[in-house]
């Protein structure tokens, strides 16, 4: 098979080491981790138009290196190819390989911050110009520090404390290691952010299996939606993640 995969740029090392192996021929084609900022209108969108733009005459499947990932891929759908799509809540589950993996690490270290390869390279420098994102648009993205450049110490505070500083509800940062580059520049960012905010620090091994089989084929319907031309994503709101939308009936003409 000759497949078209659309992948987030946070896995691009991980993709182009499972693409290299593949079975398959695999043309890949990254998008800005800036798209997990846009909202899930404008990210199912642009995720959208590059779906469209797949010669039907050329792939025999189009596969997504995304996840649920705040209902970005909700109503997705290929015209002309099967669509095909991780059953997961967002990339970590990649990085760790299964579903499962990922669940029994998540329920045994609450408050866990993760971290790989993909996000230290390809982290604020690297998020394309959208015009603005929710996390911008509230304020949300800025440091404690680039408030107290701004506004002053007393202002930073009060600002933290207004809008809520996300990482409160954290307490550990977990580097994945996923063996396909240098990981030390990495992990050492990331053992140096979690000591900055005072949490334990972890690294982990992750696995290549799941994005290897997303790019191997066949698909199993328990670990990956397969969709027919025509047919859409839809979250289901529980273990599954994500279904197939319900075919509409035709429109009458009455």
């Amino acid at each position: 098979m000759r497949i078209r995969a659309i992948v987030c740029e946070v896995l691009h090392r991980e993709f182009c080491c499972c693409a290299a192996r593949s079975r398959n021929v695999v043309d890949l084609e990254f998008l800005s981790q800036g798209l997990h900022d846009l909202g899930a209108a404008r990210m199912q969108a642009r995720i959208q138009e590059r779906i469209d733009a797949a010669d039907a005459s050329r792939y025999d499947a189009v596969v997504l290196g995304f996840a649920l990932c705040n209902n970005g891929v909700v109503g997705l759908h290929s015209r002309s190819l099967p669509l095909i799509v991780p059953k997961a809540h967002d990339c970590i589950t990649l990085f760790f390989g299964s579903h499962r993996r990922y669940m029994d690490y998540f329920n045994s270290h609450p408050g866990t911050y993760f971290m790989t390869t993909g996000w230290h390279e390809r982290d604020h420098d690297n998020l394309e110009d959208f015009g603005g994102g929710v996390m911008g648009q509230l304020g949300i993205s800025r440091t404690y520090q680039e408030y107290v450049e701004k506004y002053g110490e007393e202002n930073a505070k009060y600002l933290m404390e207004t809008l809520g500083d996300w990482r409160r509800n954290y307490r550990r940062m977990t580097h994945i290691e996923m063996g396909v580059a240098d990981e030390t520049p990495a992990r050492e960012h990331a053992r140096a952010e979690a000591a900055r905010h005072g949490w334990e620090f972890e690294a982990v091994p992750g696995d290549l299996a799941m994005i290897q089989r997303l790019l191997d084929g066949p698909w199993d319907a328990g670990e990956f939606l397969r969709l027919e031309p025509g047919r859409s994503v839809r979250a289901t709101g529980d273990d599954n993640v994500l279904g197939e939308e319900p075919p509409q009936p035709p429109a009458s003409d009455t």
